[in-house]
């Protein structure tokens, strides 16, 4: 009915060392598997006489870009992280 001043649930819980490992390695791993994927289903359908070949040449691509998206990304936290961990301590 109105606000008590008692948070029952967190919007942000801030990432506590040790806890849950940087998902950005795996959504990395997950694009290229789908990259790979999507470069033997072009392979297939063009061996195949299929046009659809084409839009699997288009996801291979956009997975590409999304795999050294997430690597790249994933480097640099990881380089702030070092460089904030030489800062602090």
């Amino acid at each position: 009915m109105g606000d008590t001043g008692r948070r029952t649930h967190r919007a942000y819980e801030p990432h506590v060392s040790g806890q849950e490992p940087n998902p950005m390695p795996r959504l990395a791993l997950y694009a290229l598997v789908v990259c790979v994927l999507a470069v033997v289903a072009a392979v297939v359908a063009f061996v195949q006489g299929s046009l659809l070949g084409i839009v699997w040449v288009l996801i291979a691509g956009l997975s590409s870009n999304m795999t050294w998206y997430y690597l790249r990304k994933g480097k640099a936290e990881k380089a702030a992280a070092a460089e904030a961990a030489a800062v602090n301590g």
